[in-house]
């Protein structure tokens, strides 16, 4: 079992993190970076709206589909640990890769 570093961020919530890495193909990687790339151009006009004193519920509505953005990346990025990180895994005999993957699951549903 490959180690885990542990670290509180500024909010006081422990995260954990691993020495894990993984290599993705170009396509797969293309995909992540382009959503990613969007979401943040998403970002910056909710930000661009606030400064211009543009009314709430404007704002809002962008903010809502800046979140729908990032559980698309989510879902996403799940489906591809799925079918890569965790067959491999479980090929390779460690099914603690199950239990993480449970885990993972329940913080993205919380």
């Amino acid at each position: 079992m490959e180690e885990q570093k542990c670290h509180a961020d500024e909010a006081g919530t422990k995260g954990c993190c691993t020495d894990r890495i993984k290599h993705r193909d170009g396509k797969e990687y293309k995909d992540l970076i382009n959503r990613l790339n969007r979401i943040e151009g998403q970002v910056r006009g909710v930000k661009k709206m606030v400064e211009e004193e543009r009314y709430c519920v404007d704002i809002l509505t962008q903010v809502t589909a800046v979140q729908a953005a990032l559980n698309a990346f989510n879902k996403k990025l799940l489906a591809n640990h799925i079918h890569t990180c965790v067959v491999d895994d479980i090929k390779e005999g460690n099914l603690q890769a199950v239990e993480e993957l449970c885990d993972t699951i329940q913080k993205l549903m919380k």
